[in-house]
């Protein structure tokens, strides 16, 4: 069941409610290491990334219980650090990499921690120098096994320290202030991600007992305290559904309402939607965006051509720079996309060429896109999904495609996009895993 089989041309409707945030879950769901209490999460998106970082916990000793279909409690009041030496926790965080996130709870609370290294997209290099230099500033010994690819950490006492990001890197800042929240003294993070996601994990852990400054800025200061309590959390819905589905009705020429979106955590998103030529109405917190026959790009206040690019938040999510490739096939003009932050993330256009898309590629990181201004429909294709973002992008193209499409290894959409063949036939898409 990992293909999907898509029939193109056909115009949606209805509403959809987005996930929860994947971004967001896997910092944390990982942060239920950090106190023995128990700790109940909601709007937990049922994915596969999600699930099996939740497996893994389990496999530590977390007691887990599921209470509703996205509701959890997590209690790691009896850990077992032994199972990170087993084949199957080895198995489980190669496949997904924010298994790299159990770092950060695992220094802070036990003062050790085994990761081998983690899986996730092939979208470039995606080096995590930025997680271990930030626990050896905060005095962890970090040691690499190149023959089993394997990361050991020990920190037998954690001390507070100015430190200075590398990059701004939202797992990166995530991961260190996890470590940063139980260890001896004040810890200053500057050059911080300062994501929604990254806000959400922060205030989890001030109401778990954390002493954190700064909230929502690029530089944090951490008063570590010596024990953290429970709390209940609940997660932002996915920015990243959020904008998908605006670009699958700008495409697909179709009448969807995007319910409960959090409006004033979404930052740059709409506007760039808007840049697109995109019409959508806001109704409280929801997204209604109209059928549209056609929709132009803006040009420059000079006339020159527009350039979409990913920037570090609130700047545009590279996460979403694919949905803008695929929308601006079908758009009236022409855009630059500049992919600045993964080398390999934009070679799925080969695809979309071959489905008659214009699209000059003009190195790993920029592609022009000439709009067909619907001159003509995409003609259905047999594909492979590269990545999540990828994934979800060809989707979109064969639902918008003239006749069949098959995509092939949709496991991959399936690690980010919960059941989303399911809920978009809901809205009138026909497709079918087989």
């Amino acid at each position: 069941m990992d293909t999907f089989k898509v029939e193109g041309g056909l115009k949606l409707k209805g509403e959809i409610t987005p996930q929860g945030a994947k971004n967001e879950a896997l910092q944390i769901i990982s942060a239920v290491l950090l106190s023995e209490e128990k700790i109940t999460i909601s709007n937990i998106p049922q994915i596969i990334d999600v699930i099996l970082l939740i497996e893994l916990l389990e496999g530590l000793g977390v007691a887990v219980e599921k209470i509703s279909d996205d509701t959890y409690s997590f209690q790691a009041n009896d850990i077992n650090l032994t199972y990170c030496a087993t084949p199957e926790y080895q198995s489980k965080a190669k496949k997904i990499r924010g298994s790299v996130m159990l770092i950060g709870p695992m220094l802070a609370r036990f003062g050790k921690a085994y990761i081998p290294k983690p899986g996730g997209d092939k979208i470039g290099r995606r080096r995590l120098d930025t997680h271990f230099l930030g626990f050896e500033e905060l005095g962890a010994k970090v040691a690499y096994d190149s023959e089993t690819s394997s990361y050991y950490l020990d920190a037998k006492e954690l001390k507070g320290k100015y430190i200075l990001m590398d990059e701004i890197s939202v797992t990166g800042t995530a991961n260190v202030l996890m470590a940063a929240v139980m260890a001896e003294g004040t810890t200053q993070i500057y050059n911080a991600a300062c994501e929604p996601y990254l806000q959400q994990l922060c205030k989890m852990l001030v109401r778990m007992g954390a002493k954190i400054e700064g909230i929502g800025s690029n530089l944090l200061t951490i008063h570590g305290v010596k024990k953290l309590g429970g709390t209940s959390h609940r997660m932002l819905p996915d920015m990243i559904e959020i904008g998908s589905f605006i670009g699958l009705a700008a495409m697909t020429q179709s009448e969807i309402t995007i319910k409960d979106c959090q409006i004033n955590e979404l930052a740059n998103i709409l506007p760039v939607f808007r840049r697109m030529g995109v019409n959508f109405e806001i109704k409280g917190d929801d997204i209604f965006v109209p059928a549209q026959e056609s929709y132009e790009i803006q040009t420059f206040m000079d006339g020159s051509i527009m350039t979409i690019y990913d920037a570090p938040w609130p700047g545009f999510t590279p996460d979403l720079l694919s949905i803008i490739v695929v929308m601006a096939i079908q758009a009236r003009g022409s855009v630059l996309i500049h992919q600045k932050m993964f080398e390999s993330r934009l070679f799925f256009v080969d695809k979309l060429i071959d489905m008659g898309a214009q699209i000059i590629l003009c190195d790993p990181h920029r592609a022009t896109v000439i709009g067909l201004d619907r001159s003509q429909q995409l003609r259905g294709i047999e594909m492979s999904s590269p990545d999540i973002r990828a994934g979800v992008a060809l989707l979109i193209a064969a639902l918008s495609a003239k006749g069949t499409s098959l995509i092939h290894n949709v496991h991959q959409i399936d690690r980010g996009y919960q059941n989303i063949d399911a809920r978009l036939n809901k809205l009138g898409a026909k497709i079918t895993r087989v």
